[in-house]
């Protein structure tokens, strides 16, 4: 087919010759390959192609630049401008005096462990939350560690839970989650867990460790012994900071076992620098107007 073709010489990287026949005929896009060929050296042929040239380059350039995007976008760096433009600004906020109190403690760079406690829906969890996360966002820490003890409601059975240890504790753990989930995609939140930038850890396996430029969250303390406070308190090391929330009218526990009212009494007594003591009120309440109604109702 090519008897009647002429031939045109094209001169690649000034030391290489290759011969192409432009064909009269319609030619088969099949029939002609540039696989043979670099991608320098088809950037550099003749802008006078058959149209099977120009698709067949077309194909390599597009498959080369998909492979190339599917590489970038398996890969999640936090440094990027796309991530750093794209997320949700963090607002510490008060509502009320106590909660302004709280937050300036959760703060302060001379407070090493903040203890809060209060009714429900004051704020405890979430503002905690929210001041980690923009510590770990402003470089200030490494690492965020959730933990809380696994204590049942009511002695409520749950059985044996499946998966590895993130998945074993992620019920107890799901109200500090959830203000996760505000701020990052679930891909994010993933790979945040694999890299432990996100930790959850039963209260119990803290013991030994050293929290190194973390921020440690125990959350619903009121159901830990005094013992298992003490454990997790003297974990901190430098650059850390412990924040212990919990409500004593919401205790699983006995009076005598009771470790926030055991701390926060013990506090009281002998306060000691380097620890903050926040309480809230019913007054303080902000997440729903009734939940004040129904805590009276069952005082």
């Amino acid at each position: 087919m090519f008897s009647s073709a002429k031939p045109y010489i094209y001169h690649i990287n000034a030391c290489k010759l290759i011969a192409i026949y432009a064909v009269i005929a319609p030619v088969n896009s099949h029939e002609i390959s540039l696989s043979h060929l670099t991608k320098q050296e088809i950037a550099n042929l003749s802008k006078r192609k058959t149209g099977a040239l120009r698709k067949e380059q077309n194909r390599y350039m597009n498959n080369h630049q998909k492979q190339h995007n599917l590489y970038v976008t398996e890969t999640i760096d936090f440094n990027q401008e796309h991530y750093k433009r794209n997320r949700k600004p963090i607002e510490l906020l008060p509502q009320s005096v106590n909660q302004e109190k709280y937050i300036l403690s959760l703060i302060d760079r001379d407070l090493d462990i903040v203890v809060v406690s209060g009714p429900a829906g004051t704020g405890k969890t979430y503002l905690a939350m929210l001041a980690a996360i923009k510590s770990l966002r402003n470089g200030d820490c490494d690492k965020i560690i959730l933990t809380r003890p696994a204590v049942a409601v009511d002695d409520e059975k749950h059985g044996f839970l499946p998966g590895d240890l993130n998945s074993k504790m992620e019920p107890w753990v799901r109200p500090l989650l959830d203000v996760l989930k505000e701020y990052y995609s679930m891909k994010e939140l993933v790979h945040m867990l694999n890299e432990q930038i996100i930790e959850i850890t039963p209260l119990a396996f803290c013991r030994g460790r050293n929290f190194k430029k973390a921020w440690v969250i125990l959350d619903e303390a009121q159901n830990a012994t005094p013992s298992q406070l003490k454990m997790l308190m003297t974990r901190i090391c430098e650059g850390s900071k412990i924040v212990i929330t919990g409500d004593i009218e919401q205790t699983d526990r006995r009076t005598a076992d009771n470790g926030l009212l055991d701390l926060t009494s013990k506090l009281k007594e002998s306060p000691v620098y380097g620890i903050g003591v926040c309480e809230f009120q019913t007054k303080d309440i902000r997440r729903h107007r009734i939940i004040e109604h129904v805590l009276n109702l069952y005082s």
